[in-house]
């Protein structure tokens, strides 16, 4: 192509168009993305609820479920071997044990000082006083209750082993932990807060998608049979079974929900027109998985992921669409 000007014909050339740096640059925009640290302050908060309300829930049956002379069936010895097995660097309330054995403590006093310190950590962490040290140690001892107790853990201890490791490595403190008002520390860089918590987003993502897709695999879910066990077994059978009865027909619809909001979210948590009634949708879910089966700390860790990915983007969406609509109203 030529051009003409003023002093004869100039030669030009078009410059292509770099597609991978511009995909580059696309990804590079949405991980790294400014964001505000209302999400970190939800997420923090929000573990150390769970943690002090985990630790209470153990406080009668603590010394009970992790002394050395446990009679029962399932002993810390028992589950501390079979971990060994599997692997011999997976922290285990046993390390602590041996480590007071070292300097002179029993193992009573051991076990109560691991109590005492998992619930501190949470109490920490609700204050936002000591705010790194505070997830650091709530993650090591929770970890470690979880896994000497592995064959009485469920789906709760598993994400709260991850809420915790996110928190963990996340840029504390936030705005509203005691630790940034104390020392007037610098606000951590946007971008950074924005990639952690995309991190967090994909990770809740993938859990709901794949577990999911297990659900739909499974013909109960479609016919209500999973949701009719699940609610009529032991110690989760909180509804009687004349009331299941009397609303059997709802159970495969309650399954399909489950199954397609799930399987849905990642898919529906991103579009701005469907992030609200996707969130809400699956918080209401654990809500009633809650109150229906008492899985009380186990509802609570998913509300407490789920509002710190989506929860503070819904919210300020909500409230844009709002304004939005008074002032069409208004100028109408």
């Amino acid at each position: 192509m030529r051009t003409i000007s003023l002093f004869g014909s100039v030669p030009t050339q078009r410059q292509p168009i770099k597609f991978g740096g511009l995909f580059r640059g696309q990804v590079r925009d949405f991980l790294f993305s400014p964001d505000s640290d209302r999400w970190l302050s939800l997420l923090r908060i929000g573990l150390g609820i769970e943690i002090v309300l985990y630790s209470l829930s153990l406080r009668e049956d603590w010394n009970r479920l992790f002394a050395r002379n446990n009679t029962g069936f399932l002993s810390r010895e028992l589950s501390e071997a079979i971990l060994s097995i599997q692997s011999p660097f997976v922290p285990r309330i046993g390390w602590m044990v041996s480590l007071g054995e070292q300097v002179g403590l029993s193992e009573q006093t051991t076990l109560l000082l691991a109590w005492l310190l998992l619930f501190g950590s949470g109490s920490l962490l609700i204050a936002g006083v000591f705010c790194r040290s505070s997830a650091i140690a709530a993650w090591l001892l929770h970890l470690c209750a979880a896994k000497s107790g592995e064959y009485l853990a469920y789906g709760m201890d598993n994400f709260t082993t991850i809420g915790l490791f996110y928190l963990m490595i996340a840029p504390l403190p936030d705005r509203y932990a005691l630790d940034w008002k104390i020392w007037k520390r610098p606000r951590c860089d946007p971008q950074i807060l924005g990639f952690h918590r995309k991190v967090l987003q994909f990770h809740l993502c993938a859990i709901y998608f794949f577990g999911g897709i297990t659900k739909c695999l499974g013909a109960g879910w479609w016919n209500g049979n999973s949701m009719w066990r699940a609610l009529t077994r032991p110690p989760f059978d909180i509804i009687s079974i004349q009331t299941l009865l009397s609303w059997k027909a709802a159970l495969p619809i309650l399954g399909i929900a489950v199954c397609l909001i799930e399987t849905g979210f990642p898919f529906f948590i991103w579009p701005k027109t469907t992030r609200l009634v996707w969130l809400l949708s699956i918080l209401a879910m654990h809500v009633a998985i809650g109150f229906t089966m008492g899985l009380y700390l186990f509802s609570l860790i998913m509300i407490v992921l789920g509002l710190a990915a989506f929860g503070p983007g819904a919210v300020v969406l909500w409230q844009e669409r709002h304004v939005a609509q008074r002032a069409a109203s208004a100028s109408a």
